[in-house]
């Protein structure tokens, strides 16, 4: 077999394994959860709009549904607008913050970060620009406390949720110790079915379309609010290494390229 032959397949191997973790910038999908909060395009980025407590709204991905919390390689976002005119380390200074929808195969649950927890603030980035950016991976992620909501006992602190109870932890968690829950948006009908999911959760007003990956802008409370200024972002990256079958199967059709080279040099 030539020598170019070899290079093409060896190419088309590398290509396929790549595809497979690589990060998209354009698959995150701006929408409202709750109250109406304004949603503005800005050229290639999104500006959300948060002026009174209640309203809430996120920045969708489903790019990585599928993917163990264990294998997330970067999860990114940046924010184009001016973070110095809030108080620095509050929640509009820090924000957007994630929402992660997990799944056991049966049951659904979100799993939050607390970006205004000291430990999470050094993992915001000044880019020297004046913007800012979060860039994630599970290094960065496995050692900070995580919340579980949107789940029968779910809530700020909560203890006895079917996450606990599968990793036999019914006490405080972090993200290291939910390495294997596997990311998934739950359907429509899950839900409005009602499982414990409140009017807070990552997914789209009116219709229940969720998404695996979310940055949220907003709470309940007052301390994610933006003023008529909103919060503008963009770079919106979901990354995961790929599943080792997946390696696998790409490796499988490189050596069915070389295979099938290799027959018509022979015929």
């Amino acid at each position: 077999m030539s020598v170019s032959k070899i290079r093409f397949a060896c190419l088309t191997v590398a290509a396929a394994v790549a595809v497979c973790g690589a990060s998209a910038q354009a698959a995150f999908t701006g929408f409202q959860i709750r109250n109406n909060p304004t949603i503005n395009p800005i050229g290639a980025n999104t500006e959300f709009v948060i002026q009174s407590a209640g309203q809430k709204a996120a920045y969708g991905s489903n790019d990585i549904n599928g993917a163990k919390i264990g294998q997330i390689t970067n999860l990114g976002v940046t924010r184009f607008d001016d973070t110095t005119r809030f108080t620095a380390g509050s929640g509009p200074a820090v924000g957007p913050y994630l929402n992660i929808w997990v799944t056991d195969g049966t049951n659904f649950a979100v799993l939050a970060n607390e970006p205004s927890n000291p430990d999470f603030q050094p993992l915001f980035i000044d880019n020297g620009n004046g913007t800012k950016s979060y860039s994630l991976d599970f290094a960065d992620l496995a050692d900070k406390r995580v919340q579980v909501y949107e789940t029968p006992n779910g809530g700020f602190n909560s203890t006895n949720t079917w996450v606990h109870n599968l990793v036999g932890i019914n006490g405080p968690l972090t993200f290291g110790d939910l390495a294997n829950l596997t990311i998934g948006a739950p359907s429509p009908s899950y839900i409005a079915g009602g499982n414990g999911i409140g009017t807070g959760a990552p997914r789209q007003d009116v219709t229940n379309v969720a998404y695996g990956v979310n940055w949220v802008f907003g709470d309940t409370l007052t301390n994610y609010i933006s003023g008529m200024e909103g919060y503008v972002v963009g770079n919106g990256i979901a990354q995961a290494v790929p599943e080792p079958t997946t390696v696998a199967l790409a490796g499988v059709a490189g050596l069915g390229l070389l295979s099938a080279a290799r027959r018509r040099r022979n015929a």
